[in-house]
Protein backbone atom coordinates (compact mmCIF):
# COMPACT_ATOMS: atom_id res chain seq x y z
CA UNK A 1 0.00 0.00 0.00
CA UNK A 2 1.50 3.49 -0.72
CA UNK A 3 1.82 6.11 1.75
CA UNK A 4 -0.20 9.45 1.43
CA UNK A 5 2.76 11.52 0.38
CA UNK A 6 3.66 9.27 -2.73
CA UNK A 7 0.34 8.88 -3.60
CA UNK A 8 -0.77 12.53 -3.74
CA UNK A 9 2.74 12.85 -5.59
CA UNK A 10 1.16 10.16 -8.28
CA UNK A 11 -1.92 12.47 -8.55
CA UNK A 12 -0.46 15.31 -9.05
CA UNK A 13 1.74 14.19 -11.48
CA UNK A 14 -0.89 12.57 -13.80
CA UNK A 15 -4.39 14.29 -13.06
CA UNK A 16 -6.04 15.65 -16.24
CA UNK A 17 -7.61 19.16 -14.62
CA UNK A 18 -7.05 20.84 -11.34
CA UNK A 19 -9.54 18.62 -9.04
CA UNK A 20 -8.79 15.22 -10.63
CA UNK A 21 -8.19 12.19 -8.81
CA UNK A 22 -10.43 9.40 -10.47
CA UNK A 23 -9.32 9.59 -14.14
CA UNK A 24 -7.91 6.59 -15.83
CA UNK A 25 -4.65 7.95 -16.07
CA UNK A 26 -4.52 8.36 -12.10
CA UNK A 27 -6.24 5.42 -11.45
CA UNK A 28 -3.65 3.26 -13.85
CA UNK A 29 -0.79 5.54 -12.55
CA UNK A 30 -1.46 4.30 -9.16
CA UNK A 31 -2.13 0.91 -9.79
CA UNK A 32 1.88 1.15 -11.32
CA UNK A 33 2.90 1.95 -8.32
CA UNK A 34 1.34 -0.78 -6.27
CA UNK A 35 2.18 -3.02 -8.75
CA UNK A 36 6.07 -2.24 -8.61
CA UNK A 37 6.07 -2.56 -4.82
CA UNK A 38 4.01 -5.71 -4.31
CA UNK A 39 6.40 -7.37 -7.21
CA UNK A 40 9.82 -6.16 -4.68
CA UNK A 41 7.78 -7.48 -2.05
CA UNK A 42 7.20 -10.90 -3.76
CA UNK A 43 10.95 -11.41 -4.84
CA UNK A 44 11.84 -11.62 -1.02
CA UNK A 45 8.69 -13.59 0.32
CA UNK A 46 8.34 -16.37 -2.26
CA UNK A 47 5.71 -17.99 -0.50
CA UNK A 48 3.41 -14.89 0.43
CA UNK A 49 0.52 -16.27 -1.49
CA UNK A 50 -2.25 -13.75 -0.17
CA UNK A 51 -0.04 -10.53 -1.68
CA UNK A 52 0.70 -12.22 -4.93
CA UNK A 53 -3.52 -13.21 -5.22
CA UNK A 54 -3.63 -9.27 -4.64
CA UNK A 55 -0.92 -8.35 -7.08
CA UNK A 56 -2.64 -10.80 -9.69
CA UNK A 57 -5.99 -8.77 -8.78
CA UNK A 58 -4.04 -5.07 -9.29
CA UNK A 59 -2.98 -6.64 -12.55
CA UNK A 60 -5.89 -7.50 -13.91
CA UNK A 61 -7.60 -4.03 -12.40
CA UNK A 62 -4.82 -2.14 -14.08
CA UNK A 63 -5.81 -3.60 -17.68
CA UNK A 64 -9.05 -3.39 -17.43
CA UNK A 65 -8.59 0.42 -16.60
CA UNK A 66 -5.89 0.41 -19.82
CA UNK A 67 -8.65 -1.02 -22.20
CA UNK A 68 -11.16 1.30 -21.48
CA UNK A 69 -8.67 4.48 -21.78
CA UNK A 70 -7.37 2.97 -25.09
CA UNK A 71 -10.83 2.47 -26.73
CA UNK A 72 -11.95 5.81 -25.39
CA UNK A 73 -8.73 8.28 -25.57
CA UNK A 74 -6.24 6.91 -27.61
CA UNK A 75 -4.09 9.70 -27.53
CA UNK A 76 -3.80 10.05 -23.90
CA UNK A 77 -3.71 6.35 -24.12
CA UNK A 78 -0.57 6.54 -25.60
CA UNK A 79 1.09 9.63 -23.78
CA UNK A 80 0.60 8.07 -20.12
CA UNK A 81 2.07 4.73 -21.80
CA UNK A 82 4.82 6.62 -22.49
CA UNK A 83 5.09 8.52 -19.13
CA UNK A 84 4.62 5.20 -17.26
CA UNK A 85 6.93 2.83 -19.54
CA UNK A 86 4.78 0.16 -19.94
Amino acid sequence: MLDPKKKQSIIAKFKTHATDTGSPQVQIAILTEEIKDLTEHLRSHKKDFSSRRGLIKKVGERRRLMKYLKREDAPAYDELMGKLKI
